[in-house]
């Protein structure tokens, strides 16, 4: 990577998130973006007072060559899921319904990353990750910015991508026939802070001749085989829930058509049970296992050296992970959105007793990198997440936020979705 003269050890990416204050967004031009898609239902997004907080004013600046190591883990994460062993070790702890395999892999897979001082470190898997309808209005809305940025691969033809993977999905368990209705559904879907997201989806879809609707599971009925909202009849859903089982009673119409095969679901709890359930992490980090089931050496290494060591919390391990608890993360295996994780620098004993009764990881800490923000005309650093989202190992689009605290959020000022622009190496 490049180093910057008079900065030993410091990339130009790295100065430049230590120093730069350019404003890249154009809100003027976001706001028209979010208005021309949605057209009538662009007033019901801006009614919500903290949809501005979603964006960030900066880009976050990212050598090409750390990009690339990113894609590679992707998709040597990608060749360990698909070895019989893994499957076998991953599926034995997953619920019931996630051993049912129809073939959809799931869209927008999300693999967030912190930038460390030895380069990128996997910090979660996600199968329903959010953001990414958003940050294509986002990246095209920037100013350009510091001469030789420019904008992360993966970003362009954003919409011809998004249809190519929901219709993959599709040939991949109907084989043939058309796709004429998904329903896109999550919890009180618009009571979601990303609810602006569901609407963006909801009008590509529908420019695309593909009716979509936003829904509850309540508003899901399951008969004769088919999935209905009302009396129209669903082909398939993108699933945005976090019940990953689709285990919850609310969930029951969703749960039948799954294990029925009456729609395609996608992402469903075989996707999440290969690649997002937390404990599949220690296998990830474990090159000797990974090896002995069949994964290359150079894989394996590529995994050992990208995710941060992860444990399993047992009793077995407790008295030295408390011992050691400033080194770690601890994470509930089938938590979301950061709820129930903890800094080990943190914890009270108490809170620790309460995490050997329940399920957790313990996750090597990698702090992440920072970005230099204006916020009413003061220098703030903010910490930085970059996400991939692939479909089939394939980089869809690369994206960044930026958060204060313990975990992201989009409640920081000046903090938000942000574009990742890549320097030369």
């Amino acid at each position: 990577m490049q180093k910057t003269s008079g900065s030993p050890g410091m990339t130009e990416a790295e100065r430049l998130n230590q120093h730069c204050t350019c404003i890249t967004l154009d809100r003027r031009a976001a706001t028209q973006s979010l208005i021309d898609q949605l057209g009538d239902d662009a007033d019901e997004a801006f009614i919500r007072s903290t949809w501005h907080q979603l964006f960030s004013n900066v880009a976050v600046f990212v050598p090409s060559q750390v990009l690339e190591q990113m894609r590679a883990t992707v998709q040597a994460i990608e060749n360990a899921a698909a070895l019989p062993d893994y499957q076998r070790q991953v599926l034995s702890w997953a619920p019931q319904s996630a051993q049912l395999n129809p073939g959809p892999v799931g869209v927008f897979m999300g693999y967030d990353f912190h930038l460390g001082e030895d380069g990128p470190r996997l910090i979660e898997i996600n199968t329903n990750a959010g953001g990414a309808f958003l940050n294509a209005i986002l990246v095209r809305a920037q100013l350009q910015c510091c001469g030789d940025a420019k904008s992360a691969a993966g970003s362009a033809d954003f919409e011809a991508k998004v249809i190519a993977q929901f219709e993959s999905e599709w040939r991949a368990q109907r084989g043939n026939g058309r796709l004429e209705r998904i329903a896109i559904v999550d919890d009180q879907p618009m009571g979601q802070y990303l609810y602006p997201e569901f609407k963006l989806a909801q009008q590509l879809l529908r420019r695309h001749g593909i009716d979509a609707l936003i829904l509850s599971p309540g508003d899901l009925r399951y008969e004769s085989g088919m999935l209905y909202s009302g009396g129209k009849r669903v082909d398939m859903v993108y699933n945005r829930l976090v019940d990953f089982g689709l285990e919850a009673p609310g969930n029951s119409a969703l749960h039948s058509a799954w294990l029925d095969g009456g729609a395609v679901i996608t992402p469903n709890p075989h996707a999440h049970a290969l690649f997002a359930d937390k404990r599949n992490l220690a296998v990830l980090s474990d090159p000797a296992t990974l090896m002995a089931w069949g994964l290359s050496a150079q894989n394996a290494e590529l995994l050992r050296s990208c995710i941060p060591r992860t444990l399993q919390v047992s009793a077995d391990n407790a008295d030295t992970l408390w011992q050691q608890r400033r080194q770690w993360f601890f994470k509930p295996v089938a938590g979301h959105g950061s709820k129930g994780v903890y800094r080990g620098s943190k914890l009270t004993k108490k809170t620790f007793s309460q995490i050997l009764e329940s399920d957790y990881i313990a996750q090597a800490h990698v702090p992440p990198s920072e970005r230099l923000v204006l916020v009413d005309g003061q220098r703030k650093n903010l910490k930085v997440d970059v996400r991939l989202y692939t479909y089939r190992g394939t980089l869809l689009m690369a994206a960044a936020r930026l958060y204060r605290g313990q975990t992201t959020n989009f409640r920081t000022p000046g903090g938000g979705f942000a574009p990742v622009l890549l320097m030369k190496d």
